[in-house]
């Protein structure tokens, strides 16, 4: 299953140029979910590319810091401010980034596109409408 994740443009560039390999979360999915299509939010507001979800680590967050931060493309400052209380954190290990020639535009493909706060499910209908190619 695809599902359609919000990452702020400055991750997304980390992603997609190879420095970050562990997106984040707070909260995780309940469906097996194997590809990630990638909206960049504002002020970028466009789907940039996808990615393959190789691993779901969960752990305490100080372990999680610790197993992924070489690769986490972010700072550990950044990082504990994101887990702040949290008891557990989700990583995704991120693997065959492709960034899209062209960026969609999520508008263009429906007149009610609202970004996703964390992820949304993408059902059979909405990729085969162009929102995901792989």
């Amino acid at each position: 299953m695809k599902v359609l994740l919000s990452i702020k443009p400055e991750f997304v560039r980390e992603i997609f140029s190879g420095k970050k390999k562990y997106e984040y979360r707070k909260a995780i999915f309940t469906k097996n979910v194997d590809k990630v299509v990638v909206y960049s939010t504002k002020p970028d507001g466009l789907i940039v590319g996808e990615f393959t979800v190789e691993a779901i680590l969960e752990k305490e967050p100080a372990e999680l810091w610790k197993e992924t931060c070489r690769a986490s493309g972010i700072t550990k400052e950044f990082f504990d401010q994101y887990f702040e209380g949290r008891k557990k954190g989700y990583a995704l290990k991120i693997s065959a980034p492709v960034l899209y020639e062209k960026p969609i535009n999520p508008f263009d493909l429906f007149a009610s596109f609202v970004a996703p706060q964390s992820f949304k499910y993408l059902s059979g209908e909405e990729t085969e409408m162009g929102l995901a190619f792989n």
